[in-house]
């Protein structure tokens, strides 16, 4: 039976609650590193310039301010009274990895007054950041018994025309059958393009639930490239947005738990087989050159690309952006795991029956195994969400020839610089 019947019958046929936006601060807080490239050696003194306004004017008054450790508390911690908006405040740490300022400042006297935060991030020695890990011994048997599951299910995909919204593109509505849930996208390729001229890139999501964007795959295609934009629960495409809402909403909102303590039915690892199964469909247009493969993402697509690149050997090339699925198991280096910080923690331990399976579902441990060509990163100094140590130990196993963007003063977003840096990597790599 197909898995997807039961969650469309489970939807929430009731709106969601509307969201208030909150009124933006006046306030703002800026922390950059005194050093450029905000990259520190081990127990290096880290100096943060802090500057406060208020409507634009230099801010009066104090702040306090903390360092630590991706989230993690330290002992070090200060006050400082603003002069013309400005104050320093200082840090270190003996270890590879990253620190963040954290500086409040209260607005007004009372001890229970309104505060605004601000952070910033530095890097000490992130290229020597360690797995928290190894890879599982059988990491490898592991994921050629659940692709031999997957080669069993026939590839049978269903291409249905659809309007494409660039002229010269022709697009397609996209379905196949997996393991579990279908994989479903929106695949585009220039009209009337040779036998064996064209690459393929695969952009995948986010977290979230929603469908595939035609927009993308059309325009990938508009480059010149067979794309599929593929969504990652093989759900139905062109639904009006209540729909994917009301599912996240729902039934589906807690997808990324799905048997945490079971390697083989996890979701995650259903998600990952659908990236092999896309490729599967992609690899077999007859306009592909038989050579170029790129998978693409941003956070969980993050995850998914470098999943893919270590699952399929036909990756020859990834972007992941600020990448989740990093580190599952960083609690046991003293760090902060990655989106979705999978492993719940009781009494300060973390659940081992969760850790134990997903080392198999690890950014770290899918890095060690790809061949491509190459990859590009980014990976943003004040990401709470996947903090920049967990990307990094999942970097640095890679042994390819790789880049990654140092977004200082971002958190879990790219940048337009970053995102540029994403695009201008792939077009750079298929000599474009």
């Amino acid at each position: 039976m197909n898995r997807l019947l039961p969650l469309v019958a489970a939807l929430c046929l009731s709106s969601l609650a509307a969201q208030v936006a909150k009124p933006e601060s006046p306030i703002k807080i800026t922390a950059r590193a005194q050093r450029a490239d905000a990259v520190y050696h081990q127990g290096e003194k880290v100096v943060f310039d802090v500057s406060v306004t208020d409507e634009g004017r230099p801010a009066n008054g104090m702040i306090e301010w903390a360092i630590v450790k991706d989230g993690l508390p330290t002992d070090q911690k200060g006050k400082a009274e603003l002069a013309n908006g400005k104050a320093v405040a200082e840090g270190s740490l003996n270890e590879p990895g990253f620190i963040q300022v954290r500086v409040t400042y209260r607005l007004g006297t009372a001890p229970k007054s309104p505060v605004v935060v601000g952070l910033g991030g530095a890097a000490i020695d992130p290229t020597e950041i360690k797995p928290s890990l190894a890879v599982p011994a059988n990491f490898d048997a592991f994921w050629a018994s659940m692709k031999k599951k997957l080669a069993a299910i026939p590839l049978d995909p269903k291409l249905v025309p659809v309007k494409s919204p660039v002229k010269g593109i022709e697009s397609f509505d996209v379905t196949a059958p997996a393991l579990g849930l279908q994989i479903s996208g929106y695949m585009s390729k220039p009209i009337g393009a040779k036998p064996k001229s064209l690459p393929i890139i695969l952009t995948v999501h986010g977290a979230g639930v929603s469908d595939s964007s035609l927009g993308g795959s059309a325009g990938w295609a508009s480059r010149g490239f067979i794309a599929m934009d593929m969504n990652a629960h093989g759900l139905p495409n062109g639904q009006p947005k209540q729909f994917y809402a009301d599912l996240y909403a729902g039934p589906m909102n807690p997808y990324r738990y799905e048997h945490r303590d079971d390697p083989e039915k996890a979701y995650f690892t259903g998600m990952m087989l659908r990236l092999i199964r896309g490729i599967d469909v992609l690899t077999a247009q007859p306009e592909w050159d038989g050579k170029r493969v790129i998978v693409f993402g941003a956070s969980q697509g993050g995850y998914q690309a470098i999943a893919a690149a270590g699952l399929d050997a036909r990756v020859t090339y990834f972007v992941a952006g600020v990448p989740a699925g990093c580190d599952h198991s960083g609690m046991m280096a003293n760090r902060i795991a990655g989106w979705p910080k999978i492993a719940p923690m009781k009494e300060g331990k973390p659940d081992m029956s969760v850790v134990e399976a997903f080392r198999y579902i690890d950014c770290m441990n899918f890095a060690t195994r790809t061949k491509a060509a190459g990859c590009y990163f980014t990976v943003g100094f004040i990401d709470t969400v996947c903090p920049p140590t967990s990307v990094y130990a999942a970097y640095n196993q890679l042994t390819i020839p790789k880049e990654i963007y140092n977004d200082i003063p971002s958190g879990h977003a790219n940048s337009p610089q970053a995102s540029e840096g994403m695009r201008q990597a792939v077009m750079k790599y298929v000599g474009k």
